[in-house]
């Protein structure tokens, strides 16, 4: 990808978002899914519990694609095509953004590709330059996960991105009072030319139980999303390889990045008992079905759950 084929004009994503997220609640193509939450502590976080109210809608609209993909003879795809009230960008010539139609978090925003990729892909420079396109304009936590074991739910290649703050108080991502006691083994470059400064490279965050990989990314990124999108991807093969999963064809895992850091977790499983998890539970935000799976979590705390679906 050029640089000349990014298409999302700087400055206008989150006001997009604004706009489309009013559309499509008035038109009923957004169905967000109603939460109570509460704040689960365990090894140093202070992990956010969400409870899911209602999921009838969600359960009809499954209903309905099952029926679909039955007459068709083929499964149902929600993003190929898209439904036009959820669109929200166009980012460049190979990804487009739109708003997540059963959403728990506001403005939780996808990035597609436009043409059908497994998700169990592997990430490359383009995804990435989409990515940066939209963190320039929307500070948030972008997430992938890599198959169904780390919690996708669609077969078409699609990466996240929820607005910070995660939590209403305290720190912006649970997880994040851990990170600042990352270990490092060597220096990165911090822009793609490679000329100005480094960052430290791959490194652990020691209290977190479980195997994975985690570097710095460089905020100014944002200014430059091809650039951005290129150092990342370098970083990215790095962690994988760190982890022990094959830069070519690599198994099921999560992806977290921000504006500032990127993590990488392999997975083993997507349940603990009853209980799914992808991403953001990496990041210290989890999600339960009912009061029953609270109990679970609680009684087996949350941190313990990461590493049962985590690999150790």
């Amino acid at each position: 990808m050029a640089q000349g084929k990014i298409l999302l004009k700087p400055g206008t994503l989150w006001t997009s978002v604004k706009e489309r997220t009013k559309h499509a609640l008035q038109c009923g193509a957004l169905l967000s899914i109603p939460t109570e939450f509460e704040f689960v502590e365990q090894d140093g976080v202070r992990f956010l519990v969400r409870i899911l109210s209602n999921l009838n809608r969600k359960k009809a609209a499954k209903e309905k694609q099952k029926k679909q993909s039955a007459i068709s003879g083929e499964e149902f795809n929600p993003f190929l095509p898209y439904e036009e009230d959820l669109f929200v960008a166009d980012i460049s010539d190979t990804h487009v953004c739109i708003l997540n139609k059963f959403n728990v978090v506001d403005y939780h925003l996808l990035i597609i590709t436009r043409a059908f990729e497994e998700q169990e892909s592997l990430l490359t420079l383009e995804d990435f330059t989409a990515m940066w396109a939209c963190l320039a304009d929307f500070d948030g936590l972008a997430f992938y996960n890599s198959g169904k074991s780390a919690g996708a739910s669609q077969r078409h290649k699609h990466l996240q991105l929820v607005p910070l703050s995660l939590v209403p108080s305290g720190p912006q991502i649970p997880i994040e009072p851990l990170l600042t006691a990352a270990q490092f083994q060597e220096l990165i470059p911090s822009d793609a030319s490679a000329t100005r400064s480094f960052l430290p490279g791959k490194g652990t965050i020691p209290k977190l139980p479980f195997i994975h990989a985690f570097a710095p990314l460089n905020p100014h990124w944002v200014r430059s999303p091809f650039a951005g999108g290129q150092a990342t991807l370098e970083v990215y093969r790095t962690l994988l390889h760190a982890v022990g999963l094959d830069t070519r064809q690599s198994g099921a895992y999560n992806l977290l990045a921000t504006r500032e850091w990127i993590l990488i977790v392999p997975r083993s499983q997507e349940h603990f008992q009853s209980i799914s998890v992808n991403s953001l539970g990496f990041a210290g935000a989890l999600l339960v079905r009912n009061a029953a799976e609270m109990k679970i979590l609680k009684a087996q705390g949350p941190m313990t759950i990461l590493k049962s679906v985590a690999v150790c």
